[in-house]
């Protein structure tokens, strides 16, 4: 609560659930969690058990290890391994990952590992199983939880160690409500209990990777992928030199070296982080751009809908309106987004089985699991998917990859493009040549000189991250200094502005504490309400948050203004 400057009534309520809980007895239901190990069926390579050992010789108190490991090196199983130790010795783990999409094929892994049905806790999570999980967890019937942000709050009977999988993911900061970052507040839970939390990444996010410099976290790392694997090679197209049919996103260079892997019968994945057919859509006769009324942003066309949606708000229209000659819009689509990519790739192949993977499609559970099961059973032949694909899949078949429009601009705003750049990339091609076959992800790019590009094709995320930490230094930013953001909204353009000016005024004057801003945000309007920024930039050994809630209080509100305090932003539009 004061780390985040969130009221204490608040924080309490996410650790409470329904009074009914507490009376009902569920012993019958706990009977599916219990575990039923086949150890024998897993063995660790030499890597595997060095790293296991790092870790048990560290001991059962309070210390961070961030366990690092390319993408398909077996990280899990060291983990699970561990895990097993704490809960043969009575206590219980907290497995954290950062995407409810993750847990079904986890889940899997789990099964075959525990021989038992995972405890899952996340915002989808029914009613009655989450009495159940709660009641298991406070009376120690629940060895192991596996969960999204909200699971860290449970009250655990005996928690012996904490998990954090794929610790760099962004989603692990909550914005709506209760802002907090879970990874952070992990370690915060970790130490107050007492005991080891581990991080689990291929490439430590920069905070993580300077506690690791800094020698206050230990490391272990695994360098070679499960059965020797190679990472991909990466290939740059260099778009400028391709000669591109009009309305097609596909070079033809590209399209014969898909080929290639298409006819030895092994999976392609097209990568584009667009939802949707088109990101923006207006009227080729009278110019007019469609945009969302309540925000200030274009709107999407979503072709398997037939509709225009707002990303933000979820405001919907049609295509339908009258120009200025009262005849109807002529309407030109630009850009592309997954399903445009989608109905390319159906002229292209036309024999070929292809799907795509993105939040829009995947609405039911259900679907994510049919549509993982026909990846693997090889029913798929052609994936078509935005960012939602890089996170912690397996497709054992999937050997070549190719990223369809490679820009990396970061629209200017966000310290951490960069970052998340190599991050969501490094993740990516450790989706391909998981079993050993040689494996390609290919650039279709117009700036191939770009540094992050570069970066990107070394393979040497370690390169990136140091050179990004001597900048950060330079330009004091996190994690050399810390960040809190303050976001006015409000109807009113004018008021909003006006009340941003005088808050400023009030903030505590401190030495090395600087206030930038009031601007207006990046996204200038958002679900009706103006916004205006505020960045207060301070030293890491300060722990502003005490003056700052003490002037914060003694600001009087108006009606129709909303002020949030967002601690360590990671979202700055």
């Amino acid at each position: 609560s004061k780390y985040n400057l969130v009221p204490l009534g608040m924080s309490l309520k996410m650790c409470l659930l329904n009074k009914g809980v507490v009376e009902k007895n569920f012993d019958k239901e706990f009977n599916k969690f219990k575990f039923n190990y086949k150890s024998n069926k897993f063995l660790l390579n030499s890597e595997q058990k060095k790293s296991l050992n790092f870790i048990r010789n560290i001991g059962k108190n309070y210390n961070v290890t961030v366990i690092e490991g390319v993408t398909g090196s077996g990280k899990t199983l060291v983990y699970f391994k561990r895990i097993r130790d704490f809960t043969d010795a009575g206590y219980q783990a907290l497995i954290l990952l950062p995407e409810i999409a993750l847990t079904n094929q986890f889940s899997r892994r789990y099964k075959e590992f525990f021989g038992a049905e995972p405890a899952i806790w996340h915002s989808k999570t029914s009613k009655k199983n989450k009495s159940i999980i709660w009641k298991g967890i406070t009376e120690g019937k629940i060895k192991i939880l596996i969960g999204a942000r909200s699971s860290l709050f449970l009250p655990f009977n005996n928690l012996g160690t904490i998990i954090v999988d794929e610790e760099h993911d962004a989603s692990y900061k909550q914005d709506e409500g209760i802002s907090y970052n879970a990874r952070d507040m992990a370690i915060t839970r970790a130490s107050l209990e007492k005991i080891p939390i581990n991080l689990v990444t291929s490439i430590p996010s920069i905070e993580t990777y300077n506690n690791i410099v800094d020698k206050k976290y230990y490391v272990t790392k695994l360098k070679k992928r499960y059965k020797e694997a190679s990472l991909p090679n990466i290939e740059i197209i260099n778009l400028h030199s391709e000669v591109l049919e009009k309305n097609s996103w596909i070079a033809n260079k590209t399209i014969n070296k898909v080929k290639k892997y298409l006819d030895k019968g092994e999976q392609v994945l097209f990568f584009l982080n667009r939802r949707g057919y088109a990101p923006y859509v207006l009227c080729k006769k009278c110019g007019y751009k469609f945009q969302c009324p309540n925000c200030e942003v274009n709107l999407n066309f979503h072709k398997n809908l037939n509709k225009l949606l707002c990303h933000y708000c979820g405001y919907k229209s049609t295509l339908e309106r009258n120009c200025k000659d009262k005849k109807k819009c002529e309407i030109l689509f630009c850009g592309p987004g997954v399903e445009r990519i989608f109905s390319e790739l159906k002229k292209i192949y036309p024999n070929k089985k292809i799907e795509i993977f993105s939040s829009d499609t995947l609405k039911k559970n259900e679907s994510i699991n049919t549509l993982l099961k026909n990846v693997e059973k090889k029913k798929i032949d052609i994936l078509v998917g935005t960012q939602l694909l890089s996170k912690g899949f397996h497709f054992p078949k999937l050997n070549c990859i190719v990223v369809v429009d490679s820009d990396f601009s970061s629209h200017g705003y966000d310290l951490r493009a960069a970052e998340k750049n190599v991050q969501l990339y490094h993740q990516l091609s450790g989706r391909a040549g998981r079993e050993g076959k040689v494996s390609t992800i290919f650039f279709q790019t117009y700036t191939p000189d770009d540094e992050i590009l570069i970066n990107i094709s070394r393979n040497d995320p370690h390169l990136f991250l140091e050179k990004e930490l001597l900048l950060r230094k330079e330009k004091k930013l996190p994690p050399f200094y810390r960040l809190i953001s303050l976001i006015i909204s409000g109807k009113s353009e004018n008021i909003t502005m006006k009340f941003a000016l005088s808050l400023k005024e009030k903030l505590p004057k401190i030495d090395r504490v600087n206030i930038l801003g009031p601007v207006f945000a990046p996204i200038t309007k958002l679900k009706k309400k103006y916004r205006c920024r505020i960045l207060i930039r301070y030293p890491k050994n300060l722990f502003i948050q005490k003056y700052l809630s003490q002037s914060l209080n003694k600001i009087k509100s108006i009606s129709g203004i909303k002020l949030e305090v967002d601690v360590d932003p990671i979202n700055f539009s």
